[in-house]
């Protein structure tokens, strides 16, 4: 999420926490903070005040103990967590990847909801066990049943909610495609999206009450994002079955090592190309290095003619070549990652295919589309 603030690692996990999380623990600290203090107005408003900050902030940990459950199953099936977040409407986990199955995608799933189920009957059983009465027991028996809610809640079958990410898990094992198990769920998760945004919306229309106005935050919250998974899994449908060499630009910036640089200067300006960067190859057509015009700056002019393009071209570097069979989905999850503008793309014996570029997929991607409509 934009604007995030770093507060360290969780078990080595990136930890951020989103503003609008502040305004949350504001609110939550004020509201548990006065019930205390009307429930025993023998604490005072700053002890009761004090407690209710307590119990926030033992209610926030247990969204990130949420969190850490998908994080841990996710990290024993080798995937890695980019980060924890903590923000408005509770916690989010960021996995670099999908599971490869749907009982792997099913198990990250159920993870979170199974460990705030866990939660639930330690405070409750701490509750009964000791005994406790007074503030230590309504404290108690808030911890658990917000986290009992937070199980509830989270089944609720349509994405984002882990419920939502079941149901794919479900529905990617009986189809074997994952994205249809992505549309599916985000289609139920819109469906509850225009519930909760009703049930906020019409007390307000019908009788002015604002009582469930956090239906209506969670309902557009709901639409935005299970129609944004819908919108990515869609893309991935498209690109399913795509390589690298498919989305090769048409006209690519290739010049031959042997090249003068007078020749090559004279190439370009007669092309009338707007290349600034050129990919070089040796007589076999194997990638060999990289020219731009400011590698040609370094040479006097009068010795472009003696000066081939292999002697001042510049390597390569590996993460910026890809092979052609790679699957093109997995491409653009590359240059998304490591924030690439272009890939090189040679075939495995190193011969040079072309060169790979963001609005030659996405062009790919629209002839794609119109061929194939959702």
């Amino acid at each position: 999420m934009n604007s995030t603030i770093r507060v360290g690692n969780l078990f080595g996990i990136p930890f951020y926490i989103h503003p609008s999380w502040f305004l949350v623990l504001g609110l939550v600290t004020w509201s548990y903070g006065s019930g205390l203090g009307a429930a025993f107005p023998g604490l005072g408003n700053g002890l009761a005040l004090l407690l209710g900050l307590m119990t926030a902030l033992m209610l926030f940990a247990s969204v990130v103990a949420h969190e850490l459950g998908h994080s841990f199953v996710a990290i024993r099936q080798g995937i890695d967590v980019k980060s924890i977040t903590l923000f408005i409407f509770g916690g989010l986990a960021s996995l670099e990847k999908d599971s490869k199955t749907p009982a792997e995608a099913f198990w990250v799933a159920i993870a979170g909801p199974l460990v705030s189920l866990l939660l639930f009957t330690v405070f409750t059983g701490v509750g009964f066990g000791t005994g406790a009465s007074g503030v230590f027991s309504a404290i108690l028996g808030v911890l658990a049943s917000v986290n009992l809610a937070l199980f509830a809640f989270n089944l609720i079958p349509g994405l984002p909610l882990d419920g939502g990410n079941i149901l794919k898990a479900i529905v990617w094992k009986i189809t074997g495609n994952p994205n249809k198990g992505v549309v599916f769920a985000s289609r139920v998760g819109q469906i509850f999206g225009w519930v909760a945004i009703a049930s906020g919306l019409l007390p307000l229309l019908l009788v002015g009450s604002f009582g469930n106005f956090w239906n209506l935050l969670i309902g557009f919250f709901l639409l935005q994002n299970a129609g944004n998974a819908a919108q990515v899994a869609r893309v991935q449908e498209q690109l399913t079955g795509l390589t690298a060499g498919d989305a090769v630009s048409s006209v690519s910036p290739v010049v031959s090592a042997h090249l003068s640089l007078r020749e090559f200067a004279d190439e370009q300006i007669v092309s009338g190309q707007n290349w600034q960067r050129f990919l070089v190859t040796n007589n076999d057509g194997q990638l060999v290095g990289a020219i731009s015009f400011d590698n040609m700056r370094s040479i006097p002019t009068q010795l472009w003619t003696t000066t081939q393009i292999q002697d001042v071209m510049q390597p390569i570097a590996e993460s910026t070549t890809v092979q052609a069979d790679k699957p093109l989905l997995e491409v653009v999850q590359l240059i998304e990652q490591q924030k690439l503008s272009a890939l090189a793309v040679i075939r495995e014996n190193g011969v040079l295919v072309g060169i790979l570029e963001k609005p030659a997929i996405v062009s790919l991607l629209q002839k794609r589309t119109q061929l194939n409509p959702a």
